[in-house]
């Protein structure tokens, strides 16, 4: 009895003294590893305070991304100007009209940029799948950026030339692709542009690691489709609610309108009209924020 239970002790205390020595070794592993990370991310560093002290002038943003508020702000004014010179419309209203107006066109700027976001991701993902092509079948990283670029489609296609043409004239690679991530500051591009800038740092392989990234690319896009049809119905909701809110007061109209038409033309009944009306276009500015996919 006394022999089994010196064997049973003597696995415990093994089994303790090689959790510790495992424990030690991850311990030290995981050490090694943050100060690697933390090296190259000074390098990385120093190396784009490099950059920056060489090249004054930053990259701008591409114009595909670019967004034009200002046209929000002269369209509105316009209309406000318009319905006041054939309508005589009152003062607070005309206010009203101006923020929503512009609240409107801001909009229509937001999906149209949401819009071409997702058609440069989507041309993104099938320049991935056409490069992983051309891996797969011996071309060098560059041979098959440029065959994967001449198919491509615009609006990709312009900025992918520019970063073809760009290493084809001598430019460091890395900075070139750099450069594109920081025209099209998207998540996705940045993680292709990352990828093929460790490609050719240090190598690796590369088809398996582009496919990797074109299925996490459209992944991403098939989750977006999904979020924005899950969330349609809440959007129309918020419309159909302001739709009703002026079906009943035309309805209110028709009944009485000898005092509907006094409480609008009173200073109280135009302020009050007037803050409905931009707390409605707030509204819809607020739920079309919430509905948008955050990843």
């Amino acid at each position: 009895m006394a022999g089994v239970l010196f064997a049973v002790f003597g696995l415990i205390l093994v089994g303790g003294l090689a959790g510790i020595i495992v424990a030690l070794y991850r311990s030290q592993s995981a050490a090694a590893s943050r100060a690697r990370l933390q090296l190259g991310s000074e390098q990385i560093h120093q190396r784009d305070d490099e950059l920056d002290r060489r090249s004054p002038i930053r990259t701008r943003r591409s114009p595909v991304l670019r967004r034009y508020a200002w046209i929000g702000l002269i369209v509105a004014a316009v209309v406000s100007a318009v319905l006041r010179l054939t309508l005589g419309i009152p003062w607070p209203y005309l206010a009203a009209i101006y923020v929503m107006t512009f609240l409107c066109c801001w909009q229509l700027d937001g999906i149209w940029l949401q819009y071409r976001m997702d058609q440069l991701q989507q041309q993104l993902a099938d320049t991935i799948d056409m490069m992983v092509a051309g891996v797969k079948s011996g071309s060098s990283l560059q041979a098959a950026l440029e065959s994967a670029v001449a198919d491509a489609a615009k609006p990709w296609r312009v900025e992918a030339e520019q970063l073809v043409s760009a290493i084809r004239y001598g430019q460091d690679p890395v900075e070139a692709v750099m450069d594109l991530s920081d025209r099209l500051p998207l998540e996705s591009l940045t993680l292709f542009c990352q990828t093929l800038a460790v490609n050719w740092r240090v190598g690796g392989k590369l088809s398996i690691t582009l496919a990797n990234v074109g299925r996490t690319i459209r992944d991403r896009i098939e989750l977006s489709r999904r979020m924005n049809a899950m969330t349609t119905q809440a959007r129309m909701s918020v419309v159909s609610v302001i739709v009703v809110t002026y079906f009943i007061g035309a309805l209110i109209w028709r009944n009485d309108p000898e005092r509907m038409s006094g409480f609008l033309t009173s200073l109280i009944g135009q302020i009050m009209v007037s803050v409905g009306m931009v707390m409605q276009a707030v509204g819809m500015m607020w739920i079309s924020w919430m509905s948008k996919p955050k990843f």
